[in-house]
């Protein structure tokens, strides 16, 4: 186990942003259904996405004390993120939902994980 990062606090914030995220997706906020309807995300696979959500968090917020787990739930997140720009661009959604919210999520999710590996 390695020492705690100085300053912790970019990794606990894209925590708390997972936890509002997956609290979000529980019962889907009206903007959080138009965007998974928007890329045609289906229903059925709805449920998932808190548990994976509140996952990534715990997985931040471990890595706090055990930065290379940081870095890999940084890394998920970065795939997480890629796949979905990739489903809005599928679906020709270019609006708010893909460049503001993932281009968003994943550029403070790749400057998270950098900050990750740099202490791991």
């Amino acid at each position: 186990m390695s020492t705690l990062p100085d300053p912790a606090w970019p990794v606990v914030v894209l925590a708390l942003i997972q936890v509002v995220d997956g609290v979000l997706c529980v019962k889907p906020a009206r903007f959080v259904a138009a965007c998974l309807e928007g890329v045609r995300f289906p229903r059925r696979w709805w449920r998932l996405l808190p548990p994976l959500k509140f996952a990534a968090a715990a997985g931040l917020i471990a890595g706090v004390w055990v930065p290379p787990l940081g870095a890999l739930t940084c890394a998920a997140l970065v795939a997480y993120f890629v796949v979905a720009i990739t489903m809005h661009i599928a679906a020709r959604d270019f609006g708010r939902y893909l460049f503001v919210n993932a281009a968003g999520m994943l550029t403070l999710s790749v400057a998270t994980g950098l900050y990750c590996f740099v202490l791991a």
